[in-house]
């Protein structure tokens, strides 16, 4: 079995919502983002050559429903495919006008922990005419993918083993952090040169996730610090709330901010992580996430109580991990 490992980026992100005017000036005018208005139902958001990095399709759920990976080559997607299938998971080939809507080719779906969909492609489109963003230094995608997302789960070992299975994830380190009293161990984990295109948070030693949404966060990056800097400032002018004030970050040493989106989970937008050479990284654990800032903005006791409540809610409630997907769960930290 050949390695995947490198061949892969987080390509998109597919977003449900009934909020299309307030998602229209969070994207277009406070983080900068080119805006496309496909439909009624349907509205799209570019930050480089790709035609969609993210797509907001209309409907209550008010969370992220599927992560978008691009391969790099058609030989690594039949693997991957292999890998899917050959434990019994359901592959899904997706119809012309869903892929259209991504702006990709050869695309198929399958089934993600925290009912996050998983959607597998090998080509994306070049979008038509001029960017037209506030952001005038662009944001680093290429090899390095969209950004990350970051889930929070009862289930991180199986969570973790999913996309090991899947995507040849590798960890890259550990947070140990305590957030309102509660502790957290946070695994990053990558596919390819950005130091984690994915992140894993989980209650240590506790069945609960206090968080609603099936992302506590997604982040993209720029290019200059100039556009990190105005695009808060713009946030708070516009009225939209902010989570965590500039700060860095003490794994990757990211520089960033975390803003509350319309529908209620956080965007992160960071400048000059680093990036890991496979040659000498070796995981460790960092205790707590910021070497300084990430100060929490605006947060009241009725948010904190609204957190306590998500979580008593979660340990009654089943989570998804795609067991089949996830081995025996990686025993990490």
């Amino acid at each position: 079995m050949s390695s995947v490992f490198g061949n892969v980026h987080l390509g998109y992100v597919v977003i449900e919502t009934e909020k299309f005017g307030d998602w229209r000036r969070f994207g277009r005018e406070a983080i900068g983002l080119h805006v496309d208005e496909l439909r009624s139902d349907a509205m799209r958001f570019r930050l480089d050559d790709n035609e969609c990095r993210f797509l907001l399709k209309r409907g209550p759920v008010e969370d992220v429903t599927a992560l978008g990976w691009h391969v790099d080559d058609h030989n690594t997607f039949d693997e991957i495919m292999r890998r899917v299938t050959g434990h019994g998971v359901p592959v899904a080939e997706v119809a012309a006008e869903e892929a259209a809507l991504r702006g990709v080719e050869r695309l198929v779906r399958f089934p993600g922990p925290n009912g996050l969909v998983q959607e597998l492609y090998t080509r994306a489109r070049t979008g038509c005419g001029p960017l037209q963003m506030a952001n005038h230094g662009g944001f680093v995608t290429g090899d390095s993918g969209l950004g990350h997302v970051a889930i929070t789960t009862k289930k991180p070992h199986q969570v973790h083993g999913y996309y090991d299975t899947v995507f040849d994830a590798r960890l890259s380190d550990y947070i140990d952090e305590t957030i309102g009293g509660v502790k957290f161990k946070i695994r990053f984990l990558r596919v390819n040169e950005r130091h984690h295109s994915v992140a894993i948070a989980a209650v240590n030693r506790l069945p609960i996730n206090p968080v609603r949404t099936r992302i506590q966060h997604l982040n993209i990056q720029v290019n200059d610090l100039d556009d990190m800097t105005t695009s808060y400032q713009r946030i708070k002018e516009l009225g939209f709330d902010m989570a965590l004030g500039v700060g860095q970050h003490t794994n990757d040493r990211e520089l960033s901010y975390y803003a509350i989106t319309p529908s209620g989970f956080e965007w992160e937008v960071g400048w000059n992580p680093l990036i890991v050479d496979e040659a000498t990284w070796e995981p460790t654990t960092h205790q707590g996430i910021s070497i300084w800032g990430h100060t929490p903005e605006g947060q009241t006791i009725i948010d904190k109580l609204a957190q306590f409540k998500t979580g008593i809610r979660s340990l009654f409630q089943a989570e998804d991990s795609v067991a089949a997907l996830a081995g025996s769960g990686i025993a990490d930290g």
